[in-house]
């Protein structure tokens, strides 16, 4: 079953936050009307123009192709899928149409899934230009229930930055922009982006301001295997080392209540800070990395390994992960194979695989 960052896909499929509720303002500008917007293209100067870009398509010849959008789970959480669509020219527009509930994705949605936009919402156009990306729904697009506000916001937001040459996204009804949201009204500060966080994590936390959203991976079970999750935790001010800090909240774990697993064991520690060098970081661990497998075969659980990878790889300029133990590269894979060489994030997360 598929998962989920932005992992150049030409699409995210980013790429989920969710890490779970932290806490993010949005909004802009009242803007004039817009009239038959074209499609996925926005005009920049001397005529050129913008496309969603996708490194997902690597075979240019192929009728179909493999991208990520953001749907909802049966623990109310938003998660990025990777489904197959027909190869098309408006690919951010087309990708959106796949979040509509009764859309093109009804007949492939996920056991214990849902999609996040009200029936019958059109999508009227795309355009992206410099970085943003402006989706311009129809009227339909308000008619959702309140508890899937937030969840709306995420799931189109991480959906379009999943293109490469996405990073921010503003949301528009019938050719106007919106400052705030139609149903609890949730300000729209600016455009969104993924910094803004995803299925928000805020229980443990006393004062907002003091701290910062840091995006983690957690594990989720279904019928059909298992997917991760991404969670936006809030982290005190005074922990400098996002890396370090990534770790201690994947071992602190999910709250108890959101549905979501973790096989990282209590006693489990950072011998040392971090290393960052050249897109990798190096994480050196005590054994209690291993969990539960026996110590002296070295083995370290799937799981743990691509909640790590997920999780770091989610940060600015991290490429790949390293893992030690007591300062050595000699962990074993669940499949048998050796732990030697960094892991990089996987264009696609939530595909069975990965």
């Amino acid at each position: 079953m598929p998962v989920y960052k932005k992992r150049k896909v030409a699409a995210v499929v980013a790429a989920s936050a969710l890490l779970l509720s932290g806490c993010g303002m949005f909004g802009g500008k009242e803007a004039s009307k817009q009239i038959d917007p074209p499609q996925d293209i926005s005009y920049v100067k001397d005529g050129q123009t913008e496309e969603a870009e996708s490194s997902a398509e690597k075979n240019e010849d192929a009728a179909s192709v493999m991208r990520e959008i953001f749907l909802i789970d049966e623990n109310g959480l938003v998660v990025s899928q990777q489904v197959t669509m027909p190869k098309t020219d408006g690919v951010a527009k087309q990708t959106l149409q796949y979040l509509v509930e009764g859309g093109p994705v009804s007949n492939i949605l996920p056991d214990g899934f849902r999609a996040v936009l009200p029936p019958d919402t059109e999508i009227k156009g795309v355009t992206i230009k410099d970085g943003t990306a402006v989706a311009d729904f129809s009227k339909e697009f308000g008619n959702y229930q309140p508890d899937d506000e937030m969840r709306i916001l995420q799931a189109v937001t991480w959906t379009l930055t999943q293109f490469d040459n996405v990073q921010k996204v503003k949301i528009w009804v019938n050719g106007h922009e919106l400052k705030e949201m139609p149903v609890n009204g949730t300000p729209i500060t600016d455009e969104l982006s993924r910094s803004d966080g995803i299925n928000f994590d805020t229980k443990n936390t006393v004062n907002m301001t003091n701290t910062y959203p840091l995006t983690v991976y957690f594990l989720a079970e279904n019928n059909d295997g298992s997917y991760y999750v991404p969670v936006t935790k809030r982290i005190p001010n005074d922990i400098k080392d996002s890396y370090a800090a990534a770790v201690l909240a994947l071992i602190e774990g999910p709250d108890r209540g959101s549905g979501l697993l973790s096989e990282f064991q209590a006693g489990l520690k950072l011998n040392s800070k971090p290393l960052y060098k050249n897109g990798e970081v190096v994480l050196d661990f005590n054994e209690a990395i291993f969990g539960a497998f026996e110590e002296e075969k070295k083995v370290i659980s799937q799981h743990v390994l691509n909640s790590l990878v997920l999780s770091l790889t989610e940060q600015k300029g991290v490429e790949s992960v390293s893992v030690q133990v007591n300062g050595k590269a000699e962990l074993v894979k669940e499949d048998g194979q050796k732990l030697t060489e960094p892991v990089s994030r996987p264009e696609d997360v939530n595909t069975g695989s990965f």
